[in-house]
C-alpha cells in the first residue's frame, strides 16, 4: 500500500515510518522539513497523490488552549480536505485517552478539536487514544528542570512504549476504517515522579524532582482518570523493557 505519515519526522511518527517500510509498504513522508507544510496546505496534494491512507501522528506543543485548538484545527482541516481529493480511504488518528474526562488542559482542548474535525469530515477514519508514552517523563522534566532542579506532577499514568504505538497504527492503517478503536496502553500503570526518577538514573542524569501539580498538569489529572477503561488494548513493553534500553 502507499501510506502517507503526517508528523514523520516526530517521534511516533519516524516508528511508524519504519514499521511500514519494513511491512513492505511505500510511505510518503510529510513534514514541514521535508517541503509539506499542514499549516498553509503547500505541498500536500502532490504529497498525497496515490494514497490509500493516512495516519496522522503530528504534535503541537502550544500552552495556549486557543493556540493549540487553532494549530490542530488547521492542519487536520487541510489534511482532510487533500485526503478527500486525493481519494483516500482511510484516516487514522494518533489520539489521547482520557480527552473526555480532563478539562483545563490546552493540549487536550486542541485534540478533541482534531477528534471532532475527523469524525465529522469526509474520510472513512480510525481513531485510536493512547496513554503516555514511556519517554513523558523525561519530556516532562526537560520542559521544567531549571538549575538542576524541575518539577513534575504527581500523574498516574499506564505508558506505552513509542515502537509499540507504532506498530499497531501501521496495523490499523493497512487495514478497513474501524471508527473509534479501543484505548492503547501499556501493561502496567506507573506513578510519573517515579519514571522521572528512573529515568535520569538510567541516563547518568542527576536532577532533583519536586513533585507539584501546574497549569498544565493539574488536580483535574488526580487519581485514575488518565489511566485506561476496562477492555483496552495492552501493548506489551514494560517500562522497565523501555528502561533497559536507555542505559
Amino acid at each position: 500500500m502507499r501510506i502517507a505519515v503526517a508528523g514523520a519526522t516526530g517521534n511516533i511518527g519516524a516508528l511508524t515510518v519504519a514499521a511500514l517500510e519494513q511491512a513492505g509498504h511505500h510511505v510518503v513522508r510529510i513534514s514541514r522539513s521535508l517541503g509539506v507544510d499542514l499549516t498553509t496546505g503547500d505541498g500536500l496534494d502532490a504529497a498525497l497523490t496515490g494514497v490509500e491512507a493516512v495516519v496522522d501522528a503530528t504534535n503541537c506543543t502550544a500552552t495556549d488552549r486557543d493556540e493549540a485548538v487553532a494549530y490542530f484545527g488547521t492542519t487536520t482541516r487541510a489534511l482532510l480536505a487533500a485526503g478527500e481529493r486525493a481519494g483516500v480511504r482511510h484516516h487514522v488518528l494518533l489520539s489521547i485517552v482520557a480527552l473526555d474526562r480532563v478539562e483545563g488542559n490546552a493540549h487536550y482542548a486542541g485534540k478533541r478539536e482534531q477528534e471532532r474535525l475527523v469524525t465529522e469530515g469526509p474520510v472513512p477514519w480510525t481513531i485510536v487514544p493512547a496513554t503516555q508514552f514511556h519517554d513523558f517523563a523525561a519530556m516532562v522534566t526537560s520542559w521544567t528542570e531549571r538549575d538542576g532542579t524541575a518539577t513534575v506532577a504527581p500523574l498516574l499514568i499506564q505508558p506505552i512504549a513509542p515502537a509499540d504505538v507504532a506498530d499497531i497504527l501501521a496495523e490499523i492503517a493497512t487495514g478497513a476504517p474501524q471508527g473509534r478503536y479501543r484505548e492503547v496502553a501499556g501493561p502496567e500503570p506507573q506513578d510519573l515522579v517515579d519514571m522521572a526518577r528512573r529515568t535520569n538514573d538510567a541516563r547518568g542524569r542527576t536532577v532533583k524532582l519536586v513533585p507539584t501539580w501546574s497549569a498544565l498538569f493539574g488536580p483535574a489529572m488526580a487519581g485514575e482518570v488518565l489511566l485506561p477503561r476496562a477492555g483496552a488494548r495492552l501493548a506489551p513493553t514494560t517500562f522497565d523493557e523501555w528502561l533497559a534500553q536507555q542505559r
